[in-house]
Formats: structure tokens, C-alpha cells, sequence
């Protein structure tokens, strides 16, 4: 019987890592070997297939069409790998070992430093190597296995996963001193001056919940969307620019300490979103994400009126 030559998982790691980065040099600094190395591992593997993967010039690097459908693959087998050790891991004892989490930049200034220590306390062996992007960034890391779950705000179409809601955060709007009544408890979305209101950019989903609970199609029309984070957004209203929509664990976090800036909760039929955590499914870590969203949900909750989310 012919013996069968298999690509090395090593040789997977490099073509994907240069598919990801474009470029001979960056791949190798990210896979942690010289430029020289990577380029033999790739010359061994179409050689070992005897197929081209990638045309080779010197201001490009270009995947052949074959070599786009192998990139794919690659990255199957690399995230079923690592699964595999996962599943050793997840044999032992909970939540240890190295865990990738995604979380979203309207998260993670806010909620990471009140559950990072509990995390370091009570699960000392867990190393947990974390990613600030976007909700379609997070998803899309999830399901090509850069990451293994994500801390996101639902709703969130963020494709077949599974979910563990944690808590309800409700959102406030947040304006200059003296722009509504002094003495008035809420602000209804009918109160809200179009023109007047500051959401962040494209991509964050905070923008998409906000109007969702407004319900008011002429917002999305008349909103000024520039801001690139939820500092930058404060910073703006306290300049008298507007007024825009806050998180209450944004606001449990200080941001609006040193400012003259106000909030009060958004009157609305469905006035927040609700964070969740979310994998892969059918993930042999299942055990460690459940135990990771319960001391989530504990350590999550602000000191003001947060309500636990149904599961």
C-alpha cells in the first residue's frame, strides 16, 4: 500500500496566516518564524499537493483560485485541532488553559475591569487572551476560529451559535446640563431632537439597538454618525453638540465623571440591549463557556437597577 503524505497542521498555520495578512513578511512575524522559514513550508506544501496556492511577485501576493478554496479548508481543519485540544482540556479541570474571547469596544472598557479579578481569583489557571472589535469583526473571528466566544450586546445576528444571555443593560440619554427639565426622570424617544443627536459610526451595533428602542424612522435619516467610541461621544455632548444614547453600565463605570453632562433612562417599550455570550456550536468547551457566563452574569451587574436576563 502507497504511503500517503499529509500536510502538516504548521504548513495549514502558514498559508493561513498569509492569507490573512497579505504579505510573506507579516505572516511569518505573525506565526513566529523568519520569512525564509515560512516560504519553504509553503513550497513544501504545493510541492507535497502539487498544486500552485499562491502567485508570487514582489508587490503582491495573489491565491489562486484553488488555493482560496484550500485556505478555506485550512482553516476548517485547524479550528477542528484545536478543538481536539479543547476537548482534552475541557476533560480537566473547569475553566483552565488557554480561552480567546472577542468583546465588543461598547463592553469592554466597562464591564472587563469589574470581572477580570473575579476571574483571576477563582480561576487562577485560566488564560484569557482578549480581542476589543466590533460585533461583525467578533462574529466573523468566532466562526474562523481566531476566537472561541464572544461578549456581545443581542440583538445581533452573528450567524449559528450558541447563546447565553447575562443581563439586560439599559440605555439613558445623555445630554449637556439644561437641555431638558431639571427634575425630569426620563427622557421619551418623541422628546429626542433629531437634529441634535450624536450616535457612534457604522459598525458598532450600540447605534442599531438605540434606534431600534426609539422606534423612530427619521432618526436613522437625521442622526449625525461619527463618533468612533463611547469617550469620544461624551466628550462631544459635554461640548454642547448634542445628545446621544449611553449603556447604564457605561454610566456605572464613570464615564461621566468630571463632565457636565446628564442622563436619564430612555422611556421606550424595549430601552436596552441585552449581553450575551456566545461560541461555537457543538463546541467540546461547552462546559467551560456555560461556567464562564455564569461568573459573567454575577460579576456583570451594576450597582443600579440591571435586571438578569431570562435565560
Amino acid at each position: 500500500m502507497a504511503q500517503t503524505y499529509l500536510p502538516t497542521l504548521k504548513q495549514l498555520q502558514y498559508l493561513v496566516a498569509l492569507k490573512d495578512h497579505g504579505h510573506f513578511g507579516r505572516a511569518a512575524e505573525a506565526s513566529f518564524v523568519t520569512q525564509s522559514t515560512l516560504s519553504a513550508g509553503l513550497r513544501e506544501l504545493e510541492t507535497l499537493i502539487g498544486v500552485v496556492l499562491v502567485e508570487r511577485t514582489r508587490r503582491v501576493v495573489r491565491f489562486t483560485p484553488l488555493g482560496e478554496r484550500i485556505v478555506d479548508k485550512a482553516r476548517r481543519v485547524l479550528r477542528e485541532a484545536e478543538e481536539l485540544a479543547d476537548l482534552a482540556r475541557a476533560a480537566g479541570r473547569p475553566l483552565s488553559g488557554g480561552m480567546r474571547m472577542s468583546v465588543i469596544p461598547t463592553i469592554a472598557p466597562f464591564l472587563l475591569p469589574r470581572i477580570l479579578p473575579r476571574l483571576r481569583q477563582g480561576y487562577p489557571d485560566l488564560k484569557l487572551f482578549l480581542r476589543e472589535e466590533p460585533s461583525g469583526a467578533a462574529c466573523e473571528s468566532l466562526h474562523t476560529g481566531r476566537t472561541d466566544c464572544v461578549l456581545l450586546a443581542l440583538p445581533y445576528a452573528c450567524g449559528d451559535v450558541e447563546t447565553a444571555p447575562l443581563f439586560e443593560d439599559r440605555l439613558f440619554v445623555a445630554f449637556p446640563e439644561g437641555e431638558y427639565k431639571p427634575d425630569q426622570q426620563s427622557v421619551t424617544a418623541g422628546e429626542i431632537d433629531e437634529t441634535r443627536l450624536l450616535l457612534l459610526e457604522d459598525g458598532h451595533c450600540l447605534k442599531d439597538h438605540a434606534l431600534a428602542a426609539c422606534n423612530r424612522p427619521e432618526l436613522r435619516a437625521e442622526a449625525t454618525m461619527l463618533g468612533t467610541s463611547l469617550h469620544t461621544m461624551v466628550q462631544m455632548v459635554d461640548n454642547g453638540l448634542g445628545v446621544t444614547m449611553l449603556p447604564e453600565m457605561a454610566l456605572d463605570a464613570g464615564i461621566l465623571d468630571h463632565t457636565h453632562v446628564t442622563a436619564r433612562p430612555l422611556h421606550a417599550d424595549n430601552p436596552s440591549r441585552r449581553i450575551a455570550l456566545v461560541w461555537r456550536k457543538a463546541s467540546p468547551r461547552e462546559r467551560d463557556f456555560r461556567l464562564l457566563a455564569e461568573v459573567l452574569a454575577q460579576s456583570g451587574f451594576p450597582s443600579g437597577p440591571l435586571q438578569r436576563a431570562a435565560a
